[in-house]
């Protein structure tokens, strides 16, 4: 079948048909009948909920991919508080090789998108696993520039292997640094505590009832912005080191800290 169409108000679509009859019609002004569908998803996306619109978060990816390279560079001391501290670390991995920087950076990543598209203003504090930190006091440099709403640093621990689980670590008073952060980020903590829940229980080596408080952590020292960190398992518990190097157990982990930090935003 050939078809002409000239679009617009009053315009006159012709179509020959296969039969050979001369079909003639007006069209009213709107568009064609194809675009419609087109039309009314672009709605449909504008007209999406975007819970987030407006806030600002800060994702620490902990370690880096290289650190191991430069010792000299991650070994340097940097302001952490009170002390000062090495500027980076090189984490831990699993009993296959599975290392915490890789783990770290793929959460980020996945939990990155999710917020996005929630309509948060996103900021990861490294581009990719490729790289030397950045020290634990410019991590937590880059969430006070931008003035964020909440930020949060993912790690993965490398306890005991007869130990598992999960615990948020919480900033405690540390006098001139931490006042101003305790209370907001002890909610942002419980928060995501509560919904992390869903995916692993709480670590039954350190801390009670999946939380820690720290007060030697620069990371967490050096914040003005409520801030906590994650230990999301411990890489050399079997049982653990299985759910972490799996990409659709990353994929849940990620969607319940997107829901911890939307609840405690949405405050």
């Amino acid at each position: 079948m050939l078809t002409r169409r000239v679009l617009g108000t009053g315009t006159v679509v012709v179509a020959a048909a296969t039969t050979g009859a001369l079909l003639v019609g007006l069209n009213a002004g709107s568009a064609s009948s194809g675009a419609r569908p087109a039309a009314a998803k672009a709605q449909a996306v504008a007209a999406k909920p975007r819970p987030l619109a407006g806030k600002v978060i800060v994702i620490d990816p902990g370690h880096n991919g290289l650190n191991y390279k430069y010792p000299k560079v991650i070994n340097r001391k940097v302001p952490a508080g009170p002390k000062k501290k090495a500027c980076d670390t090189t984490g831990t991995a699993t009993s296959s090789g599975y290392a915490e920087h890789a783990f770290t950076f793929d959460m980020a990543q996945r939990l990155a998108k999710i917020l996005r598209a929630q309509g948060a203003t996103v900021r990861l504090t490294r581009p990719n696993n490729r790289g030397v930190g950045p020290c634990i006091n410019e991590r937590a440099a880059i969430a006070n520039r931008l003035r964020a709403h909440a930020a949060i640093s993912i790690h993965a621990d490398g306890a005991p292997s007869s130990r598992r689980g999960f615990h948020v670590i919480l900033p405690g008073y540390v006098k001139g640094y931490t006042g101003p952060i305790v209370k907001p980020s002890k909610r942002l903590g419980y928060d995501v505590r509560a919904a992390f829940r869903k995916v692993q229980p709480y670590a039954n080596y350190v801390g009670g009832d999946g939380l820690d408080v720290r007060t030697d952590l620069g990371g967490l020292n050096m914040s003005k912005v409520p801030k906590v960190f994650i230990e999301c398992g411990n890489m050399r518990n079997r049982t653990d080191a299985t759910r972490l190097k799996s990409a659709s157990w990353r994929q849940k982990a990620a969607q319940r800290l997107a829901v911890g930090l939307g609840v405690y935003l949405r405050r």
